[in-house]
């Protein structure tokens, strides 16, 4: 049986009449033609079932629709979720992806960058820490941060400090007897030193007894459950009798406070009430769901995904305008409270 022969742009032009360049220019600048001859295009491609090859387009003109992305890691349930969001935003732009993950190390992500430039992405969406804003800036490529350090580049963060405030908001609204947060040491310049400000800020002004537990927060899981059976024995100690109110940095984090709690008592005891931060997949499938501050994921990531596509496609004009500042947007955070503090039948 013979191999059916690809169509090429002879034949397209042929079907329609129209010259080579112009079928080329449909392909590589179609505003520049009439919304009549495109649409006579579209319809010939459509007749003889044309199948692009995008290697040959992308050897014609150096557009490989390709978007690099680096995260930390995968183990933080946020993570995972918010990559899960930008790789479904292919729909909404036609931009693939090429994913690397960091694990908090600086010489390793500047190689993943060098290996994404040699495959000509036409942007970056970056999460990691390790790299600063100032450094990403000098790759001449349009990027776009998700909540970490950005001052020289684009971003998109949720609003942590009110995030906080939600947090605290509803702990007190149960009257705990104590105020509790548990996080990493965190820089000032990451957008998520706003959950702490926003925590001790709103303490204070409601003269709540409060403190914070830091401690380096590891993504091995033997040593992450080590650190908080540590926390737990604290608590446990210090805090005796006392209504805890406790403000976890992220849902993974509260999920494993949460299982250390039902491995010890059987239930979540009603002194301990727990809230996460992020809403990512594991705070709803948890043994008792966990109230959380909702980051608005799939928000942050098409809006990542769109501010990167404008900057690329300010690029490709004729005479581009280049950003006179980084633009920052901040999605504002939702509160879902659940189980961990409005109770279940089953505790």
């Amino acid at each position: 049986m013979a191999q059916k022969k690809n169509v090429t742009f002879s034949d397209i032009a042929k079907f329609t009449n129209f010259s080579k360049t112009t079928i080329s220019r449909y392909f590589n600048d179609s505003d520049s033609l009439t919304l009549e001859n495109q649409e006579i295009i579209s319809n010939a491609l459509k007749e003889l079932n044309y199948k692009e090859n995008k290697v040959a387009r992308i050897l014609a003109n150096g557009k490989t629709e390709f978007i690099g992305v680096i995260i930390p890691n995968l183990f933080n349930h946020y993570f995972s979720e918010i990559l899960n969001r930008i790789l479904k935003t292919y729909e909404n732009f036609g931009y693939k992806f090429l994913v690397f993950i960091g694990n908090d190390d600086e010489e390793a992500e500047t190689r993943y960058i060098q290996e994404l430039l040699a495959y000509k992405i036409e942007g970056l969406i970056i999460l990691s820490h390790t790299i600063p804003s100032e450094k990403l800036a000098q790759l001449q490529l349009p990027i776009v941060a998700i909540e970490r350090e950005d001052r020289c580049v684009c971003s998109v963060n949720t609003d942590n400090y009110a995030g906080a405030v939600q947090a605290v908001d509803l702990l007190a609204q149960h009257q705990c007897d104590v105020f509790i947060q548990i996080n990493s040491p965190t820089s000032t310049d990451i957008p998520a030193y706003g959950r702490i400000r926003g925590f001790l800020d709103t303490c204070e002004k409601r003269q709540l007894t409060h403190r914070i537990l830091y401690r380096e927060m590891s993504i091995d899981y033997e040593i992450l459950q080590n650190t908080f059976l540590e926390i737990l024995e604290i608590l446990e100690k210090e805090h005796a009798g006392q209504k805890k109110g406790i403000f976890v940095s992220n849902d993974t984090h509260a999920n494993l406070l949460l299982n250390l709690l039902i491995r010890k008592y059987g239930t979540l005891p009603d002194d301990y009430l727990i809230i996460g931060f992020d809403n990512s997949p594991i705070s709803i499938s948890s043994v008792f769901p966990i109230s959380t501050v909702g980051q608005q994921i799939d928000k942050i990531a098409y809006e990542a995904v769109s501010l990167l596509v404008e900057q690329m496609n300010e690029r490709k004009k004729r005479r581009p305008v280049p950003l006179k500042e980084p633009i920052h947007k901040v999605i504002p955070p939702v509160l879902i409270p659940r189980e961990t503090t409005e109770g279940t039948a089953g505790r």
